[in-house]
């Protein structure tokens, strides 16, 4: 399995050569270094982990200045962990080599992981969806939750009933993206559709694990 570190630039079209207009998500993935490399002996399981996007020396705190000293790295913003039990195509690199964004080509399929907005606590409607109540004169019930569906046997609300609160800032996962377009010398991939989170949100692109391809 391919995985890279990507930075969400915005989002933009393109026109196929048979003059389709596709919509597409430009994702920065700029050279990404391997920070360490965890195996099975020492570890317990095979991995490594590679960072991205320069940070000011100023703000990296003593445990991670450690670790890229350690390597002999420049300080990055992002370290990841990407578990090799899968994966052929990272097994033969070590600490100090670089992924780049031309692991992955036009028509690629990948799943793309990212945060989504927050948007604070919002109500039944926009969470939810639900209806809302009357309109109608003296009706009380506009934009209420309505029953909870329990009195005074069992007298409590269940669990995991739908019911305002926060909405967002989650982890998500969309699957089955095209790839395409891949510029390796300008560091940015070009995926089909949109993918979660705001503007210079970070994400994980790898290769689509559902895509049968």
């Amino acid at each position: 399995m391919k995985q890279v570190i990507g930075k969400k630039v915005g989002m933009t079209q393109v026109f196929l050569e048979d003059g389709a207009v596709v919509p597409v998500t430009v994702v920065s993935v700029e050279p990404q270094a391997v920070v360490q490399k965890k195996t099975m002996e020492v570890d317990g399981y095979e991995a490594i982990q590679v960072s991205a996007f320069d940070i000011k020396e100023k703000r990296v705190n003593k445990p991670k200045r450690g670790h890229f000293d350690k390597a002999g790295l420049p300080y990055k913003r992002v370290l990841r962990e990407f578990r090799l039990d899968d994966s052929e195509d990272f097994k033969d690199l070590n600490v100090g080599d670089e992924v780049k964004v031309d692991v992955f080509q036009a028509g690629d399929i990948v799943d793309v992981i990212g945060t989504s907005k927050g948007k604070g606590t919002q109500g039944i409607i926009v969470r939810h969806n639900f209806g809302r109540g009357r309109e109608t004169h003296g009706s009380k019930m506009h934009r209420m939750a309505g029953g909870m569906g329990a009195a005074s046997y069992p007298g409590k609300v269940f669990k995991n009933h739908r019911m305002s609160g926060k909405m967002g800032n989650e982890r998500v996962t969309v699957q089955n993206l095209e790839v395409v377009r891949v510029d390796g010398e300008n560091n940015f991939m070009l995926i089909k559709g949109a993918v979660p989170g705001p503007k210079n949100g970070m994400l994980i692109v790898r290769s689509g694990k559902k895509s049968g391809k």
